[in-house]
């Protein structure tokens, strides 16, 4: 299963427990959404988390372009939200 978005401790404890696991960090400027857009074209994702500096206020719009970027190009995978690094294994896991 292919998750993108990971720090590197969290890529491999997912690994860990078989998934395949990608990052795919954009910046908050203006090459983010290619970013993202070119991200998801180039495979099929089951799950797909936004981590939480994207989630906070004076990100929300690029948050919400990113997430409907997803609903467009990733109309299978499930979305999930960490609340720190610490915890991304444990967001995964409650939709995959």
């Amino acid at each position: 299963m292919d998750v993108p978005a990971l720090p590197d401790t969290q890529l491999e404890r997912v690994g860990g427990l078989g998934y395949e696991a990608h990052s795919c960090l954009v910046d908050l400027g203006d090459t983010a959404e290619a970013v993202m857009l070119q991200y998801l074209k180039q495979q099929k994702f089951d799950c797909v988390m936004i981590g939480a500096g994207l989630r906070a206020p004076p990100q929300l719009l690029l948050f919400e372009k990113l997430l409907n970027l997803i609903h467009e190009h990733a109309l299978r995978a499930k979305i999930c939200f960490n609340t720190n690094p610490a915890d991304s294994v444990e967001a995964v896991q409650r939709w995959i």
